[in-house]
This record gives C-alpha cells, structure tokens and sequence, in this order.
C-alpha cells in the first residue's frame, strides 16, 4: 500500500506512533512511481554497490562471539541506517508493531497518551497534544521535550524507539520527565484509548458559526461537511476555523476540506525533485466559500492545516489571526512492505498557490494575538478565539507582533 501525507508535520511532525496519528495519511494518486512488490534479490545495476553489504552480513554471521544474531534487527538497523544517510526528518522506518499501530490510529482510534511529536536534535519534542487526550489533560504543551519515560532516557532515541517506551494499553500509566523553557518536571499520565473525531462545531454570539478542526484523518473531510452543513443552516454572519495545535494529516484529505471555503482556483503545488510539479485544484462547489472567513492558527498549526491556513490567505478568502504556524513544507508518501512494516518517505516539497515555500518559517498570520499568561488554577481566556469574534462581529482589533529576539 502507498499513501501520501503532509505533516505534518521543517523537522515536523514525525509522529510517535500510540502517541497520536496524523502524519500517516491516506492514498494520494500523484505520487510519482509505481508500487512494488516485495524484494527477489539485489537488482543487477545494484550489485556492485551492495556487495561490501553482504560480505559485513555474512562476516558478522561467521565470526561475530555471540550467536545467534538477531536477523531482524540487522535488516532494521540497516534500514535505519541507510534512510538516516539522507538527512531528512520525516523518512524513516516503521517496524510492523509500529506500522500496524499506525494504521489502527488513522482509523479513528488508537490507545496511548494522544501527543504528536517529533525528533530535534535528538530530543523527542512534543508538537501538539491531541485534542481531549491524556496529555492534553496533563499539561503537555508544544516545544516540551520528553526526557524519560518510567526513568529510562528517550534522549538519542528515534520516535519508534521512544514510543515503544510510552505507548500502551489503556489504563495503565507512564511517568514522563519533562523539560520546559529549561526547567524539568514529572508528570505521570494514564493512558487511555482516545477516539480521534476531528471536527467539532458550535454558533457564537452574533450569529458566528465556530467549527474546530483537530487533525487531517480518514473521516475529516466528511465530518467537516457534516459540521458546515449543520452551521450554514444557520446562515451564518461569519465563520471561524480553528487550526490550533492541529499537526496536519492526509494531503488527500486537506485538499477535500480546504474546496470547502475556496473557489475555484490553485489549492497547493507539489514539486518533486526532477522539477515536474503537480497542482492540487478546488472545484467551485464548497458549502462555505462566501461566508465571512477568519482561520486561527498556533505554533501547532501544520503541514496540512498550513496548506489550508496558506491557501486561504494567499486568495484573499479569509485572514488569519494567531502565531506563526509551525513551517513544515515537504510532503511524505507511505509504504507498506512484504514484512508488515513501513517507509515514510519525502518525496516533494509543497508551495502555497503563490509559491510560498512555508518549510521553517511558517506562516505569518495577518494579526499576532498572544494567549495570555494564565496562574494556576485561572480559567484561561481564549484571546484569539474572542479577537476572531470581534474581528467578524465588525470591531476593530489590534495585532501585537512577538518581540524579535536579539542576535548573538
């Protein structure tokens, strides 16, 4: 099976497979190359090149002190090594635990803590805490840096590794050291089986339809029409979407729901490495493409809600109040193989319809609107969400850019 993601998602969004799901996405029928069937032997213009392989695999198997050796994690640790020779975030391998576990998250439902994150020098960092999950409940916030997990060090460690550390069944627990802004704390978390609905919808005040979108899963795209289905009834006198925290998913997926609010027009480009380019295109047929747009987004904000986000800007559809959102500007194809485990692979770059490459810089939203420092134990005041509101009810307000740190 070969499937296309966006995740989401600059060094983004590799995801802990039982933390969350998102990144692992649904079939995209642009990539470039066909499907292929398990391996028969090296190929013949392969040959030369692979044979010091062999003679390592059978020296090690004549002469290594301690046999038995372990066949399968040589092939793993082979495979590791040579997709970590590419220098790329997002392309790795996933063992057939971590694979199968994958899948069964993209399909609504999965059992974990519910935290996306990602590999930065060599920290695990946390990208976005799921919606509802156990670690939104703990605490966990994006940039929070996963030291250890039941006292064993996850620094040094790639995703798989370290999610086989903190993943597990429901109802049981994992005591988490976590590092913030340079300060360290515990954190124990029951993890729990979460259930992945994406899109949640509510009316405002001032007749202002508000619709949630969490993560770009498999049934994204027709929760979304069933959410604005239920608030254009209401004829609404605008609409906020809201990206927040939500790290991305199918390419697939973010174009179905972004021809929701566009008109007919570019969505996303998508380039390969040869230079071809594919063009991803709204239809014209959306059920909120006139309705008065504002779009929140968050360092959390990525991948695929950045094409959305980045679509919607780019045509003048809607603006965006919020952060910069995370920058994650490479799109990922997913690969099962004949043992049952997986490739991720980055096989292109995507640029916003005006060719806006967003990968580390992120998108600029049209007002910054901070979320205020709250003390423990205070109900927190959602600023952006209320700027949003003001903003469509016809209010003025006003963007505070962050303070650019000094150099040196």
């Amino acid at each position: 099976m070969k499937s296309k993601s966006l995740t989401g998602f600059t060094v983004l969004l590799l995801i802990i497979v039982g933390f969350g799901a998102g990144y692992f996405v649904g079939q995209s029928p642009w990539a470039p190359y066909a499907f292929f069937g398990p391996a028969t032997g090296t190929p013949d213009e392969a040959k030369e090149a692979f044979a010091p392989f062999w003679e390592v695999w059978n020296l090690v198997h004549a002469r290594y002190y301690q046999q038995p050796v372990d066949d399968t994690l040589l092939t793993k640790g082979a495979i590791d090594g040579m997709l970590a020779v590419l220098d790329d975030p997002h392309t790795r391998y996933l063992s057939p635990v971590d694979e199968e576990a994958a899948r069964e998250a993209m399909s609504g439902e999965f059992q974990g803590i519910g935290a996306e994150v990602e590999a930065v020098d060599e920290n695990i960092v946390v990208v976005s805490p799921i919606e509802g999950s156990p670690a939104e409940a703990a605490g966990l916030k994006p940039g929070d840096i996963l030291r250890q997990a039941d006292g064993v060090d996850l620094t040094g460690l790639d995703v798989s590794e370290a999610a086989s550390l903190v993943r597990g069944p429901a109802g049981t627990a994992v005591h988490l050291l976590i590092e913030r802004d340079g300060e360290q704390f515990e954190v124990e978390i029951v993890r729990d089986t979460i259930a992945l609905k994406s899109v949640r919808s509510e009316m405002l005040d001032n007749n202002i339809a508000y619709v949630r979108l969490s993560r770009f899963g498999d049934q994204s795209a027709k929760e979304m029409a069933e959410a604005l289905d239920s608030v254009m009834a209401a004829n609404p006198a605008g609409l906020i979407l809201d990206l927040r925290h939500n790290p991305g998913g199918s390419l697939d997926t973010a174009v179905s729901i972004a021809d929701q609010f566009l008109p007919a027009g570019i969505i996303l480009r998508e380039r390969f490495g040869s230079g071809s380019e594919q063009l991803y295109e709204s239809t014209d047929k959306g059920l909120a493409q006139d309705v008065p747009l504002v779009v929140l987004i968050d360092e959390g904000s990525a991948s695929a809600s950045e094409v959305l986000a980045g679509a919607i800007q780019d045509v003048g559809r809607g603006i965006l109040i919020g952060q910069t959102s995370y920058g994650k500007g490479t799109v990922q194809t997913w690969q099962g193989l004949s043992n049952g485990g997986g490739v991720r692979l980055t096989i292109a770059r995507w640029l916003t319809p005006n060719e806006t490459w967003v990968n580390g810089t992120g998108l600029t939203p049209d007002y910054f609107i901070p979320l205020p420092d709250t003390a423990s134990g205070e109900e927190p005041i959602d600023t952006q969400r209320q700027a949003a509101l003001d903003f469509l009810s016809g209010q003025q307000i006003i963007s505070v850019p962050p303070v650019a740190e000094p150099e040196g």
